[in-house]
């Protein structure tokens, strides 16, 4: 049995000598690849697309590109730096880049549409985890193709190519120390792809003169904004961040780079128009629009934040920080300065009728829009340093749930109306009137409170307390209105024929004058009017009735009986429903007494 002989093991030299020989036929393997895609050359190949003629080629010489990329380093590091092999490398090389660059630049421009950033993330995020790289260059299985064919769209498995070929290239070009040279390109091309992208949505330069325009072509620029805004955020800014990512996955400063030069210019004017906005002439009817922007911007935020992540686009997110900033402190200063109009209002009309006063009218339909935006609203006055936090006996910790700091808001502002409708009602010589208009604006505001979101804001208990205060003022109204009527009747008591003659007249006289009177009146709700008209006839008809029942029959002898008694009971319920739709007794309403069959009152 022959004993094997053990080899000795290999010399560092011997080693040395291998490595360069591979090295060296690497080199020899790159110049037949490269040189065929010479774009200096005569050759047919140099008016062709690699990627797209045959991508399995185009692999290879990608692959041919990173082994000259090794090659090259070996030789630099060793004793041979001066060689014709690293000459001839670099000369390699340098034809290689040139026709990476030509096909980085042809893959762009021939799939602008399937790479468009609109729509470029809908698709690929969720396509790449199934369509890997082997799969699109046809290295994978036949299965494997056809199932991930089933699974996308031909214009999404073009999208995916062309994701796939451009990050292949600009990884071989970063690992071969072009990185700037491929970089520069894809600025340029995706740059000029966002820029058509926002002008085709309408978005111009933004300056100051927007606080110039009129109020249609303001109107014109936000509404297209927001529309926009949408778009651009989620779709186009989204889209490229994440083409971006995708192409130069290898390295992170490159990618910065290329995504702040393409997005920043366009991102900081779109992000600066509510600013302006913000900064335009305040008007109280531009707290809306101001209020959209402001939701707008704060839906949006978490994903700018996430899109613009990067150290070199923090300007842009400080930018839209800035613009809620701005847009608070302007719906802010409205809301002070519609509360001080409030305030100041001096009209000295009186509401025909004791009705709801133009200024509740307003005030009330402001507010009921102004619920609408409750998120906004909360959010605005939670965060600032107002002064409802310093002169409100609520503690502050209060204030730190949006809702609650909105309530105390909203609260006050009605609070203030509140106080002026107050200060109008004593303009009413008549006492009574004076209650029916104070009942009318608070049931007005209780009504607008009820029947919108401003219910959510101010609560039940909030409702509750002031329909308490609309049933006092009622109640303060029939008192000071029917007191004189109800005293004409005088309760138990004998009485001579000429002192029940005497009580029919004055009340006969009494009636007949709150009556004309308060034709005029007006209570506006259906419901209070019929609520107030029981309440006074439960007082009223039991008690004349009562009178009525027990003394007419000591007026039997009387000649002018009909003159002296001129109301049955149940007539009073007629002329009560007369009142309080604010018109003249010869009115041409259904609700006129003439046109019953009861008894009239004789004209004075």
């Amino acid at each position: 049995m022959s004993i094997p002989r053990l080899l000795p093991p290999p010399t560092p030299s011997s080693l040395l000598s291998f490595t360069q020989s591979m090295m060296e036929e690497n080199i020899e393997i790159a110049e037949s690849i490269i040189t065929k895609w010479d774009l200096n050359t005569s050759s047919y190949t140099k008016f062709l697309s690699l990627f797209h003629k045959n991508r399995k080629e185009a692999k290879v010489f990608i692959k041919s590109v990173n082994n000259l990329s090794r090659a090259m380093h070996f030789l630099v590091s060793g004793s041979n730096s001066g060689s014709q092999k690293l000459v001839l490398a670099q000369n390699l090389m340098q034809i290689a880049m040139k026709r990476l660059e030509k096909e980085f630049y042809l893959i762009l421009s021939a799939n602008r549409e399937c790479l468009d950033p609109e729509s470029v993330s809908n698709r690929s995020s969720r396509v790449l985890v199934s369509y890997s790289d082997d799969e699109v260059s046809g290295s994978g299985s036949d299965d494997e193709a056809q199932r991930a064919g089933e699974i996308i769209s031909d214009v999404e498995k073009l999208s995916v190519i062309a994701m796939s070929d451009l990050r292949l290239i600009a990884d071989c070009m970063i690992s071969s120390g072009y990185g700037k040279e491929c970089a520069k390109i894809y600025k340029i091309m995706r740059k000029s792809i966002v820029e058509e992208s926002l002008f085709r949505l309408g978005i111009e330069q933004y300056s100051s003169h927007i606080s110039k325009m009129n109020s249609k072509l303001f109107e014109h620029n936000l509404k297209n904004w927001m529309n926009a805004m949408k778009i651009i955020v989620k779709m186009l800014f989204h889209g490229e961040r994440f083409l971006c990512d995708h192409v130069f996955s290898t390295s992170e400063p490159i990618r910065e780079s290329c995504f702040t030069d393409i997005i920043k210019e366009g991102a900081m004017n779109l992000f600066k128009f509510p600013e302006l906005v913000a900064k335009s002439k305040r008007s109280p009817d531009k707290i809306f629009p101001l209020m959209d922007l402001y939701e707008t911007i704060s839906d949006l935020f978490p994903e700018i934040e996430s899109i613009f992540s990067y150290v070199s686009v923090s300007e842009i997110k400080l930018q839209n920080l800035s613009s809620l900033h701005k847009l608070a402190e302007s719906v802010q200063a409205i809301l002070t300065d519609f509360e001080s109009s409030i305030q100041k209002n001096s009209s000295k009309a009186l509401t025909a009728g004791g009705g709801v006063h133009p200024l509740t009218n307003s005030a009330m339909n402001y507010m009921q829009y102004l619920a609408n935006y409750s998120g906004a609203l909360g959010d605005i006055f939670a965060d600032s340093p107002s002064t409802e936090k310093s002169i409100s006996p609520l503690p502050e910790s209060y204030f730190d749930s949006p809702i609650r700091a909105l309530t105390v808001r909203l609260s006050r502002i009605i609070l203030v109306l509140l106080c002026k409708i107050d200060s109008k009602a004593e303009q009413y010589k008549d006492i009574a009137l004076s209650y029916l208009f104070l009942a009318n604006n608070l049931h007005f505001v209780v009504e607008t409170v009820r029947k919108t979101n401003l219910k959510y804001i101010l609560g039940q208990e909030w409702i509750s307390e002031h329909e308490r205060k609309v049933r006092q003022y009622a109640v303060n109204y029939e008192s000071t209105s029917w007191s004189k009527v109800l005293s004409c009747l005088p309760e138990n008591r004998e009485m001579s024929v000429e002192m029940v003659k005497e009580c029919f007249r004055q009340f006969n006289s009494a009636f007949d004058e709150v009556y004309r009177k308060q034709l005029l009146w007006v209570v506006v709700d259906g419901k209070l009017r019929d609520e107030i008209k029981v309440s006074i006839a439960k007082q009223l008809v039991p008690q004349y009735k009562n009178f009525y029942d027990a003394n007419l029959g000591s007026l039997s002898g009387e000649r002018n009986l009909r003159a002296l008694v001129r109301f049955a009971p149940d007539d009073l319920n007629n002329y009560l429903s007369d009142l309080f739709h604010g018109m003249d007794i010869s009115g041409s309403s259904s609700f006129s007494s003439s046109s019953r069959g009861s008894r009239c009152l004789p004209s004075i």
